[in-house]
């Protein structure tokens, strides 16, 4: 749904307890006291028929009885009394509510999919959201609430954490209490009925007593809402998830080699990835993770130095960098010659740098000065083994000296032992400094910064769904409409490589015959040696049926090898029906890698591209990347470099580097085909060969089905809408371009408010603006065009003269309009154009409404809304701010609207 109504459920200003209970070891008595005993400061209010008070607070017999309103309820009830307890709560203005466990066992919970209905048909006429049911409820630290059958109230904290499992839930609450670790929010979703992750990370994404934010993911309902939603918060802070079920059972039943690699752990895998978080695999990671990412550090590559006093230690730290996305850095000559100066002539002049097991605090300070200098590393990882002839206390005041003159340095520390390290350990987290106990945890700690940069890379990419401006796409789409015709699923060998061929993608010649001796004659006419193959849509994998014959050198080898392919699948498959063969010329690349490069399609995330080492053991092989569309270079490149076959792509001894550009460009072309046929549901070429000298598709197979849902319509992640650029012609002759915004625009967005007027500045923000932090214009210019749509206006120099944008809720009903005209650039008809434009998109993805809030003193916007046809009314509980709506089904566009020309 949306956020809606959320703050309800964190910040309510009273609260009822509908089926509390004074029955010791009830739900009811347990919600009761955990209220109760939070220190929530307004006031709790319990229903009960049959009790008179509980916890001596007075009792009411039903929600009617209530004598005030309350903003939350939480609702320990039978399953069949829910729904008319949602209405009674809705009637009496009440705004969210947790619906718990109602009994004792499984068959008193809410499990049918009509109970859950007829709850969320009963909320929906008062937008009551309702959280559950049948989780433990939440927990908000600061305002004291224990809405939840949690067995302790966690300390406060800056970190949320969100979890499908009650279970787990209890048991991180558990475990975040032994060690003092404290939390914002903690929510237990259950199953998720109306508030779910999306929900809760667009809430967390926004609320300030949040840092970092933990999710115990079991699924995903709505893929697009989680990815839109995630993206934003990733954005913003920290996000970390565990993923549970990492099995890959339901790749099962896929007809290609794609679909059954592409396992749904893997596509998890991969949108964590797309959407900027950080997954981790066990519950002590989380939390590792949580304290390494809110250290702040910022890391430029993937290198590693290590600072040692203790060549033991160092050695169990290399060897744990093998095991993480990292790699050890190399030291400049010119550090190893500050180093020589500073460390005893027997160190080894390499990482790890070990200075040897009596180094001072000095020697320590000196040599991570030196290393944080050298550019040969993108982070420094202090080691300190306990001495008899050096302090390990003055080893970690040294470090902290040097770290005080750089913030946010990209340095980690690990003093190994307890009670020499203890004292240490507290200087470096009370200084906020990432230290762990061991070696292996501070290089998965590296490790994990290393995932994260790269995440939050990714996260800037927007790329279009459509790059390449020249493919057959008529050609495609009318072959495969056709097989789909003939009642068929698979396309041929040919009918496959022709689709590739119309996407650009390099195939070898291959030709139909019907018999053995047609096959002869083709093979004559291609030129030796050729590659002979059975043509069958019955058969899935041609070589497991002895279906494939290599290296044939004459027209009776040829025939002589159809017959025998023939025998061979009467013996594997009989009654599997042989169309004929398919002949090809025998490809001789001595230097190309055999890869596999397809799709397949996800039941959560929708198609997914895939890449990997192929032939015909790929599945025994198992290397391989999946990414979600849409891709370009970056994001192709970055899929490939996952994979253990992108090393030999890089060329080894006397085999030089394959062509990347051309491996990358036939995965973008992949993802574009999927914007163009959503009729493909699987798409394998295996093996794609790749050498110094491109790639070319030997074999290929598509499964097809029908569709009515658009290519890009399936797609997690909107593309960027590459198609939305116009020209807007001013009322002084002039024009200006405008096009969707994008991650890069954020210094043009810092530019264009530090040149306007501060008054102009005020206006668009409601208040005073001083600075214009990185973190708001990398918001504003960073967005999912799923729910948000922002257009730049840009000067034929390339200055943005202008931005104006839409955000709009979850439900795609209502949009919050903002727009900003650089001073210079006022009264040249800019600001109506830019509203014209955003208007006309909004009409286009179907939204009802458009509204937002102006300055009772802005008479100029004020003026230009009521131009446009928005009513004008009386804002919030501000009387300095009036609320603009705009109905968009009882406003036509204006004539030209949405094509920019004479506007």
């Amino acid at each position: 749904m949306t956020t809606r109504n959320l703050d309800a459920l964190f910040h309510p200003r009273a609260i009822a307890l509908v089926g509390a209970s004074n029955r010791p070891g009830s739900i009811g008595a347990v919600i009761a006291r955990n209220l109760f005993e939070a220190g929530f400061e307004g006031p709790i209010l319990t229903v009960n028929p049959k009790e008179r008070a509980i916890r001596s607070s007075l009792n009411y017999a039903s929600v009617a009885d209530l004598p005030i309103a309350v903003d939350l309820a939480v609702v320990a009830a039978p399953p069949d009394t829910v729904p008319a307890i949602i209405t009674q709560l809705g009637e009496k203005g009440c705004r969210a509510a947790v619906v718990l466990r109602a009994g004792y066992g499984p068959g008193e919970q809410i499990e049918t999919a009509q109970q859950r209905q007829a709850m969320l048909d009963a909320a929906r006429p008062y937008l009551l959201r309702v959280l559950g049911p049948n989780g433990l409820g939440f927990i908000s630290t600061r305002p004291h609430i224990n809405a939840s059958i949690a067995h302790l109230m966690p300390a406060k904290g800056d970190v949320a954490f969100v979890s499908q499992s009650g279970a787990m839930t209890s048991a991180v609450l558990d475990w975040a209490h032994t060690r003092g670790f404290g939390f914002s929010h903690v929510v237990s979703l259950g199953e998720s009925a109306d508030v779910d992750f999306g929900d809760m990370l667009d809430y967390l994404a926004l609320d300030n007593t949040t840092r970092a934010i933990l999710l115990y993911v079991e699924h995903v309902k709505d893929a697009r809402k989680f990815m839109s939603a995630g993206r934003i918060a990733a954005r913003s802070k920290p996000v970390i998830v565990i993923k549970a079920g990492r099995g890959a059972a339901g790749a099962r039943a896929a007809q290609s080699h794609t679909g059954v690699l592409a396992g749904s752990d893997l596509v998890y895998d991969a949108a964590f990835r797309r959407a900027g978080m950080l997954r981790v695999h066990e519950l002590r990671e989380l939390f590792e993770a949580v304290s390494t990412l809110a250290a702040g550090i910022k890391l430029t590559g993937d290198r590693l130095t290590i600072l040692t006093n203790g060549g033991g230690a160092g050695v169990v730290a290399v060897d744990a960098v093998e095991g993480i996305p990292g790699r050890l850095g190399v030291l400049k000559p010119e550090t190893v010659e500050a180093l020589d100066k500073i460390i005893p002539v027997s160190w080894a002049r390499a990482n790890p740098v070990d200075i040897v097991d009596d180094a001072d605090g000095a020697r320590y300070g000196a040599a991570l000065k030196v290393l944080l200098a050298d550019k040969g590393a993108d982070a420094v990882l202090v080691l300190n083994c306990p001495s008899s002839v050096a302090d390990s206390g003055q080893a970690a005041d040294a470090v902290i000296t040097v770290l005080e003159t750089r913030m946010r340095a990209p340095v980690l520390t690990c003093w190994l032992g307890e009670t020499a390290a203890a004292g240490a350990r507290r200087r470096f987290a009370a200084r906020r400094i990432p230290t762990y106990e061991t070696p292996d945890e501070a290089v998965r700690a590296f490790g994990h910064l290393v995932s994260y940069q790269r995440n939050q890379t990714q996260l800037m990419e927007t790329p279009p769904a459509r790059t390449f401006e020249d493919p057959d796409r008529a050609k495609a789409r009318e072959l495969v409409e056709k097989v789909l015709g003939e009642g068929r699923s698979a396309l041929s060998e040919v009918e496959a490589k022709t689709v590739l061929c119309a996407y650009d993608i390099p195939v070898v010649e291959t030709r139909v015959a019907a018999t053995p001796e047609d096959a002869g004659r083709c093979a004559a006419e291609i030129g030796w040696p050729v590659v002979v193959k059975v043509l069958s849509h019955d058969l899935t994998h041609k070589s497991d049926v002895g279906g494939v014959r290599l290296d044939l050198r004459s027209s009776a080898a040829v025939e002589d090898a159809c017959r025998a392919i023939i025998a061979s699948v009467a013996e594997k498959r009989p009654g599997a029906h042989i169309a004929g063969f398919t002949v090809q010329a025998m490809v001789r690349r001595p230097n190309a890698q055999e890869l596999i490069a397809g799709i397949a399609y996800d039941k959560t995330f929708g198609p997914v591209v895939l890449f990997g080492q192929g032939g015909t053991a790929v599945e025994v092989i198992g290397d391989r990347a999946v990414a979600l569309p849409p891709l370009n270079g970056v994001l192709a490149r970055e899929m490939i470099e996952r994979t253990r076959v992108a090393k030999l792509l890089a060329g080894y001894r006397d085999h030089p580097p394959a062509d990347m550009g051309a491996v990358a460009g036939t995965l973008v072309k992949l993802a574009e085909l999927l914007a163009d046929l959503p009729q493909i549901a699987e798409l394998d070429i295996n093996p794609l060969l790749a050498d110094e000298n491109g790639v070319i598709a030997l074999d290929a197979r598509i499964v097809v089905h029908e569709t009515r849902v658009e290519g890009t319509d399936r797609f997690a992640i909107k593309p960027y809408p590459s198609s939305e650029v116009f020209e807007l012609a001013l009322t002084d002759g002039s024009k200006v371009a405008l096009r969707p915004i994008r991650p890069e625009d954020e210094p043009a967005l810092v530019d264009l408010v530090h040149r306007s007027d501060p008054q102009d500045v005020r206006m668009r923000f409601l208040g005073s603006v001083k600075d214009f932090p990185h973190l708001m214009a990398a918001r504003l210019s960073q967005i999912d065009y799923d729910r948000e749509m922002a257009f730049v206006a840009i000067e034929p120099n390339g200055d943005t003269c202008g931005v104006v944008r839409i955000i709009s809720d979850p439900d795609n009903e209502a949009a919050e309009y903002a727009i900003m005209v650089r001073s210079d650039m006022k009264g040249k008809g800019l600001g109506y154009q830019l509203m014209t434009e955003i208007l006309a998109h909004a009409r286009k993805r179907g939204l009802k409404t458009v509204f937002g809030d102006v300055l009772r003193e802005n008479g100029p916007m004020l003026h230009l809304a009521e131009d446009l046809g928005f009513k004008v009314t009386a804002g919030s509980e501000d009387p300095t701010v009036m609320r603009v709506v705009l109905d968009l089904s009882a406003t036509p566009a204006p004539a030209g609207a949405g094509a920019g020309a004479g506007l």
